[in-house]
């Protein structure tokens, strides 16, 4: 029923924006205004994804729509990986592997799979281990794979921020060691666009203007961007720059918190809304989480599992610098096994949670942080957060503040950014074999 008049209200066939406003609205409202230093509800709304003029940008690489446009094709062809260790692999794996929209652009797993996977299941969990690849080889992430939602919220990328030359990593170019990955700072760029293109080399994804021609995309990168010539326009460099454009503008600005704070009081129920005031009133989540995506450029030590201890990671390692957190890339002491603040919007299409992928609900993560109790017992005590401590909510809280976070920031309608087809006619995310089978594409 809340579908369907969710779907009401943006088609504009109820009057949604003018409700009447109950003692919890109220109270919310008054919460908000308090949680935002006065700014009011306007502080925490996403704008659409096509409002370039509100969206967060690199002033390096401005949002149009035809960048945009290319960007949304390439994160989702396949076709772009044709520089896998394994040539079984060729053409079998893009963006979306790992970040895909039905599982809130993330992975459904822990780790998402890109080289070397194969299939997809109903929506990413069976996404197997090619029997061919050593382990070595198979591409994945040594820490769990995070949201490509809201990174026009985020300066800079992953979890220890290493992406992005600007904001919180200016002074750290001792750690952009060439022949890195971190060695793409270099080129100026804000997180978003540094992860895309080092991306581009890390999962062994290529372009060049013969692939552009072969599939038809000289036309697009032409228009995305003007001037370019053709010598230096089919690189890494500027699909990494389209690609960023099309990841700013990934929005979840139709879930029900956000059609509430449009003035859709019936958006959300009395339980969600209960939970809303848990977290911005009586609990420490605001504190940390805040702004239109709910997060943060700060960096906190939860004293959450690693990957390696979980024993669900492929390639986890007890010695992987990822380990440490912001402190694995700045070598700072006071940085160590702090991991930076994440988004919180469509985290229950994916149900894995903390950096190490250590819970399976959102409602363990609650319990945990209100406990205030580390389960790594790696993490030294003196380097917890201040912010880290037992909060003393009750039973009903806790579960009302689950409800608000599983339910009122959850968009159900991300397959808008997720295209019909790619030029080359792959199937999205994945093209293996038995990834046709489980999508019904051939």
């Amino acid at each position: 029923m809340r579908i369907l008049l969710t779907l009401l209200c943006l088609a504009g066939l109820l009057s949604c924006q003018k409700e009447s406003t109950g003692q919890l609205d109220r109270d919310l409202e008054n919460a908000l205004y308090q949680a935002s230093g006065g700014l009011g509800l306007s502080f925490f709304q996403l704008p659409r994804s096509d409002e370039f003029q509100k969206i967060p940008q690199d002033p390096k690489n401005p949002l149009t729509a035809e960048k945009v446009q290319l960007g949304k094709f390439l994160f989702h062809e396949s076709a772009l990986g044709l520089a896998p260790r394994n040539p079984i692999s060729a053409g079998m794996y893009s963006c979306a592997s790992c970040h895909f929209a039905s599982a809130g652009f993330q992975a459904c797993k822990v780790q998402g799979v890109g080289e070397g996977g194969l299939g997809f299941g109903i929506n990413g969990e069976s996404r197997w281990l090619h029997p061919s690849y050593p382990l070595a080889d198979i591409d994945v992430q040594p820490i769990r794979s995070p949201s490509a939602m809201h990174v026009a919220y985020q300066t800079n990328i992953l979890w220890n921020g290493q992406f992005g030359a600007t904001h919180v990593n200016e002074g750290t170019e001792t750690a952009w060691e060439y022949g890195t990955p971190k060695a793409t700072n270099h080129l100026g760029y804000q997180g978003a666009e540094t992860q895309a293109i080092a991306g581009m080399g890390v999962h062994r994804l290529a372009i060049d203007k013969a692939w552009a021609d072969q599939y038809g995309y000289t036309t697009l990168f032409r228009a995305a961007f003007p001037g370019v010539p053709d010598d230096e326009l089919f690189t890494a460099e500027y699909a990494g720059l389209a690609i960023a454009a099309f990841e700013r503008t990934l929005m979840a600005d139709r879930a029900p918190f956000q059609l509430w704070l449009q003035g859709n009081h019936s958006a959300m129920t009395e339980k969600e809304k209960r939970g809303a005031l848990v977290f911005f009133r009586d609990a420490n989540c605001k504190t940390c989480h805040s702004g239109p995506a709910l997060n943060s450029m700060t960096f906190h030590a939860l004293g959450m599992k690693d990957l390696f201890q979980t024993g669900a990671g492929i390639n986890a390692s007890a010695q992987s610098p990822e380990n440490l957190g912001r402190g694995g890339f700045t070598k700072r002491p006071e940085d160590m096994y702090a991991f930076k603040v994440p988004q919180l919007y469509n985290l229950k299409d994916s149900p894995v949670y903390g950096h190490g992928g250590s819970f399976v609900t959102l409602r363990d993560v609650v319990a945990y942080k209100n406990q205030g109790i580390k389960e790594n017992p790696l993490v030294p005590d003196d380097m917890l957060s201040p912010h880290f401590t037992p909060q003393g909510l009750t039973t009903a809280q806790i579960d009302d503040l689950t409800h608000f976070l599983t339910f009122s920031l959850r968009d159900p309608y991300l397959s808008r950014y997720q295209p019909t087809s790619v030029h080359s006619g792959s199937c999205i995310p994945n093209n293996d074999p038995l990834s046709k089978l489980d999508l019904n594409c051939q």
